[in-house]
């Protein structure tokens, strides 16, 4: 259950904020983010799948998933751990991919070509009396629609997020 929702932030570096708190112990959202059968129950928007997730949880390894929607496209993104604190901090690059984990531009996927090809992914794990402070931080994202759509589509993967961690626990 969400106890609270912060909108998205925007800065002047770009990133997008989002902070959550979850009614579930932060040893059990760690596992949510960092263990693939965990990751693929409730990553992407209200209605889309992630029927391929792969995570090679150590700094320096790999993650490539693929977010489907409901009539069948299919988005594949990719990235590189560069820090794991355990409980604490997981920051990772964040890129658009093909099927065999290739980097490719946003454009791709139709969307604008000023998106970077990668951009870097800060979570933040805090313990609150038995519910979990999550914070996520995007950053290299360009403000406006595209800030705007990803943070709506974050927010949604953690209302799906806050659903997965009840049926659960």
């Amino acid at each position: 259950m969400v106890e609270s929702n912060s909108p998205a932030a925007e800065s002047e570096e770009q990133a997008l904020v989002i902070e959550r708190i979850f009614d579930a112990p932060r040893e059990l959202v760690w596992k949510a983010w960092a263990e693939p059968e965990h990751f693929m129950r409730w990553y992407g928007p209200k209605g889309f799948t992630t029927p391929v997730c792969k995570i090679d949880f150590r700094v320096g390894g790999v993650w490539l998933n693929c977010m489907r929607s409901p009539d069948g496209w299919e988005m594949w993104s990719t990235g590189t751990f560069r820090e794991i604190v355990p409980l604490e901090r997981i920051v990772t690059t964040a890129s658009s991919a093909d099927e065999k984990g290739n980097v490719v531009p946003y454009s791709h996927y139709g969307m604008p070509a000023n998106i970077p090809l990668e951009m870097l992914s800060t979570v933040t794990f805090e313990e609150r009396e038995g519910k979990t402070k999550m914070t996520l931080r995007h950053e290299g994202m360009p403000t406006g629609e595209m800030m705007d759509g990803a943070g709506a589509g974050w927010n949604q993967s953690f209302d799906k997020l806050a659903d997965y961690l009840t049926s659960i626990q």
